[in-house]
């Protein structure tokens, strides 16, 4: 229940929290997922008793590295992510997720010296065409999905090479970001242009909410993660992106047409494939 809330809320509580934001610059509404997020993370640190040890990992100047580098992937995601749902492309963000675990096994082959089975390599081969193919019929790269699948599977591919929880990662990331955020926000004060200053009552009070959006379901995500094999994990996480889609073209009303059928058709193959191969060597020996 634990890992299905995550990726429910991410399915569709975080879209329609951006969407209902639209009106917001995206520069605003991430520095405020951020300004209005760390408050929370380190309060729950605080209480777990775990600040100061998370705080002296950054005397490691490996990990220090490792975090600054997936600070700037997640820092990526989060601003693509935004950009999709307001401007009315969340089938394209949908489509990114739904990409991401092929770009991530791609990655392991290339950085982790992680060996490919058959089938996956099958299942990234049919991924790439898929790509492809929407390439040429649009004419441009589908930057939205490939940004997204990219940015997240480096960000992973970060985190793991690191020895941190998430939620302690995570505030690090904030820490590393928040005075940058916070000199972007005194511009826009300068400016006239900050909505928390600025705005009305209710964008106010969706500029602060930001973090409580964020955080939620990182914590239901750790604590299934904890109690549910990696496998089982992985099989639910196409909850987020399926829900995603379903949101942006039945509420959103974003087109569907002939070219995203076909290239929806080959990811769904992929991950089919990708699932069946996972399942059958995780599955115990009779």
């Amino acid at each position: 229940m634990f890992a299905i809330g995550s990726y429910l809320w991410w399915a569709f509580v975080t879209p329609v929290y951006f969407k209902f934001l639209a009106e917001i610059p995206v520069v605003e509404l991430l520095i405020w997922r951020i300004l209005s997020g760390l408050p929370l993370l380190i309060g729950l640190l605080v209480f777990r008793k775990s600040l100061v040890t998370a705080f002296k990992s950054l005397r490691n100047r490996r990990t220090l590295l490792l975090l600054i580098g997936s600070t700037f992937f997640i820092s990526v995601n989060w601003v693509v992510f935004i950009l999709s749902v307001v401007w009315d492309r969340l089938t394209e963000g949908s489509l990114g997720y739904y990409i991401c675990p092929m770009v991530t096994l791609a990655l392991g082959f290339l950085f982790l010296g992680e060996r490919l089975r058959p089938l996956q390599i099958v299942a990234v081969g049919i991924a790439l065409i898929g790509v492809i193919y929407l390439t040429i019929a649009q004419g441009s790269l589908p930057w939205i999905s490939v940004s997204l699948a990219g940015s997240f599977a480096m960000y992973g591919l970060f985190r793991k090479k690191m020895n941190m929880g998430s939620i302690e990662g995570l505030t690090i990331e904030m820490t590393l970001i928040f005075p940058l955020c916070i000199a972007i926000h005194c511009w826009l004060a300068s400016n006239n242009q900050s909505v928390i200053i600025d705005g009305q009552g209710w964008l106010k009070l969706g500029l602060l909410l930001g973090g409580f959006i964020t955080i939620v379901p990182l914590l239901l995500f750790a604590s299934g993660a904890k109690r549910l094999p990696l496998s089982t994990m992985g099989i639910l996480q196409y909850i987020s992106p399926t829900g995603q889609l379903l949101l942006a073209t039945i509420w959103f009303g974003e087109p569907f047409g002939i070219n995203q059928v076909i290239v929806f058709g080959l990811i769904w193959t992929a991950i089919l494939l990708y699932s069946f191969d996972t399942w059958r060597y995780k599955r115990p020996a009779v």
